[in-house]
């Protein structure tokens, strides 16, 4: 007896403490045992069940039985992670993935997890990710992520799946949010997670700086005002435009050639004549389009200008844009929705209005825009990411401070391309300081 009160007391504790322990010692083998014992009733009170066959009823009718009962979708696999659980369901004749999706919060209160989410593998086949705990409450990133070039896990999802930032699937991103809702953050996790792939890191910190400038040493070029701004924007354009004639010069175009290996972008050139891709993260995009005099609406002209010359046709050169700010709408000027229909990723954190959340997601699902406008003012970080196909989801990034996004650049900086179109903008930096010589427990000895 004083055993049980032991481990009841220590679940307890582990459950209200450390959630995640809680979930890898009792949590997942009882959310399994729950799930399994309850599964027919629950389909069934859910509606998520189909009667019986004419076949089956004709069968049981000429063999005296009783007639078969409702069937429910048959569990393809159940697996046990470490936020929850994966159940893959087969539907039955009838049935529709939505089907499933609408009844996620039945399901949710009836298994006694902490949240339900569900989407469509191929035809006939839903998987139901279970989360045990709330995982965006302390994001904990797995130990180790899946990465590719240009791949970097950012964030955490609801349902406990990692959020990767794929540039060469999403090429260009928006993200907005109001002030401390996160947006430093994510940005340093990108800048992170970037530092150790073959990479040029192009920032654009109007704010003097504060933000990009400490990680300098990871970056190939840094503009801290409007001015430096365009002119870094334009020698881009100019480096786009020689990567272009690269991939005509080597597109190989020939009868005896397979169409496979014509090159159209720089990820089908040959390895050793490949361009480095380039990364241009804009910290506030709105300090580029304010102007007050004619000879700033001139220069923010052609900062916009050159900002969709790269949203539109740099993706095949390896020139994709990271946009950030507070809000992104038509009163930024002409061209700012021109700019806004190239970046299909987009990242909403905590927005002070319908408005703002209109301007990511206004275009792309009425429920991320929900989703963002209650996203609740004590969970900074917390944001809705979606793109063009309507997906959307709730992520949230690890705390990363500055200094460990520093010292990450710093170990990483001999990885810093030089990209000769851009060695102008290359920032000024003076060599780090070598390790301090620890001192010795014995004096030394005096003559």
């Amino acid at each position: 007896m004083v055993a049980v009160v032991v481990v009841v007391a220590a679940a307890g504790l582990l459950r209200w403490r450390r959630p995640a322990w809680y979930w890898l010692t009792f949590g997942a083998l009882v959310a399994t045992v729950r799930v399994l014992a309850r599964y027919a009733s629950v389909m069934e009170a859910c509606g998520l069940t189909v009667p019986p066959s004419r076949w089956r009823l004709a069968l049981a009718r000429m063999t005296s039985r009783p007639a078969p009962g409702s069937r429910p979708p048959r569990i393809l696999r159940l697996r046990p992670t470490r936020t929850g659980l994966v159940l893959r369901l087969k539907l039955q004749p009838g049935q529709d993935a939505f089907d499933v999706a609408a009844a996620t919060d039945r399901l949710r209160h009836s298994f006694g997890v902490y949240g339900v989410t569900s989407r469509e593998l191929r035809s006939g086949v839903v998987e139901v990710r279970m989360t045990g705990y709330d995982v965006l409450q302390r994001v904990q990133m797995p130990a180790t992520a899946e990465t590719r070039p240009m791949r970097i896990p950012v964030a955490l999802r609801e349902d406990g799946a990692v959020h990767y930032r794929d540039y060469r699937a999403v090429p260009h991103g928006l993200t907005l949010g109001a002030t401390e809702s996160g947006k430093s953050v994510y940005q340093r996790n990108l800048v992170a997670g970037l530092a150790p792939h073959h990479v040029a890191l192009v920032g654009i910190d109007c704010k003097q700086g504060v933000e990009l400038f400490p990680l300098a040493r990871r970056f190939s070029a840094l503009a801290d005002n409007p001015d430096t701004a365009l002119d870094l924007l334009e020698a881009l354009v100019g480096h786009m435009e020689d990567v272009y004639q690269l991939i005509r010069a080597e597109q190989r175009i020939s009868v005896a050639v397979p169409d496979a290996e014509i090159a159209a972008d720089i990820w089908d050139l040959r390895e050793d004549l490949r361009p480095v891709p380039v990364v241009v993260l804009v910290d506030e995009v709105a300090e580029l389009a304010l102007f007050a005099t004619k000879d700033e609406e001139k220069r923010r002209d052609r900062i916009i200008t050159a900002l969709v010359r790269l949203a539109q046709l740099g993706r095949a050169a390896g020139i994709y844009l990271e946009i950030c700010g507070q809000r992104f709408g038509s009163e930024l000027g002409k061209g700012i929705t021109m700019l806004r229909a190239q970046l299909t990723g987009r990242t909403a954190h905590r927005v002070n209005d319908e408005t703002s959340a209109n301007m990511a997601f206004g275009d792309v699902s009425p429920d991320a825009v929900l989703a963002a406008i209650q996203i609740p003012t004590d969970t900074p970080g917390v944001a809705v990411t979606g793109d063009s196909t309507g997906g959307w989801a709730r992520i949230r990034a690890p705390h990363t401070t500055l200094r460990e996004a520093v010292n990450i650049c710093n170990k990483h900086a001999d990885r810093t391309p030089d990209v000769p179109a851009l060695a102008a903008f290359r920032p000024a930096l003076a060599p780090l300081p070598k390790a301090r010589v620890p001192l010795s427990k014995t004096a030394p000895a005096t003559a």
